[in-house]
């Protein structure tokens, strides 16, 4: 997620990195969405093709494509629309990116995903029944972030209109308004010894983890600033092992 990606890394100057995150924010996905044949329509159903923000939310960024789709849908067959990539169930709750890195990222471009408005999986997803779920969602995990950086002392300080002004900045595309506020989690105190920990998720794909979550320090007990390459292999070694072994077969 946005402030979990930004937050592995150890420079002072991270959140006036404007170039690389403006970067991170305006990257997309191009994505075609189809709906899917069961579904009980007037007249067949064009294909919909978006560019998805990859820090955002699906429930954020498909009104176009819901719209779409209805206009050929029979009425009583409309319920609850959700979205599906080979078989799989795409959770809302995982940033767009997450749910294209774990289940698509070695597809040929632009992604397809299905479009299903009956037979929601309740099994599979959380339902969403207005933004101000996603909203809850998204500040939970931004409040669950800055307690593990910062003792949840830069949220405290924020007033209700900046918790405001940050989600808007999401919902609405809207990269200076986000940054102005993110800005203030993302500081790096270096005269008091950086973050206390790193907010970090694993994703997997073949666990019946979800994800890896644990508290890693920013800062070795030797004093070193810690990489990506020491988080993961104290947190997921077989990321490397992996990565190692393709090396060196590639070599020979």
């Amino acid at each position: 997620e946005i402030y979990s990606l930004c937050a592995v890394g150890s420079s002072s100057n991270m959140a006036d990195d404007k170039d690389i995150l403006r970067d991170v924010w305006f990257g997309r996905i191009p994505t075609c969405f189809t709906l899917n044949l069961d579904e009980g329509t007037e007249r067949e159903a064009e294909p919909y093709y978006l560019l998805l923000p990859r820090v955002s939310y699906l429930p954020l960024v498909t009104d176009k494509v819901k719209k779409h789709f209805l206009k050929v849908m029979r009425t009583d067959d409309v319920e609850e629309m959700w979205f599906e990539y080979e078989g799989t169930p795409l959770k809302w709750h995982y940033p767009i990116g997450v749910l294209f890195d774990l289940h698509a990222s070695n597809t040929v471009l632009p992604w397809s995903i299905t479009v299903h408005f009956k037979n929601f999986p309740d099994h599979d997803l959380l339902h969403c029944s207005s933004n101000s779920v996603i909203e809850a969602h998204f500040m939970s995990s931004i409040k669950e972030a800055d307690a593990l950086k910062h003792k949840s002392q830069v949220v405290n300080d924020m007033q209700k209109k900046d918790h405001k002004q940050l989600w808007m900045g999401l919902q609405n595309d809207k990269f200076d308004q986000f940054w102005a506020m993110n800005r203030k989690l993302m500081e790096y105190p270096t005269e008091e010894g950086g973050f206390r920990y790193i907010p970090f998720r694993i994703y997997q794909t073949m666990s019946d983890r979800p994800f890896i979550q644990k508290l890693f320090r920013p800062i070795s007990s030797e004093g070193s600033t810690h990489t990506l390459g020491d988080l993961l292999k104290e947190m997921y070694p077989d990321a490397l092992t992996n990565d190692v072994a393709f090396s060196e077969k590639n070599q020979k």
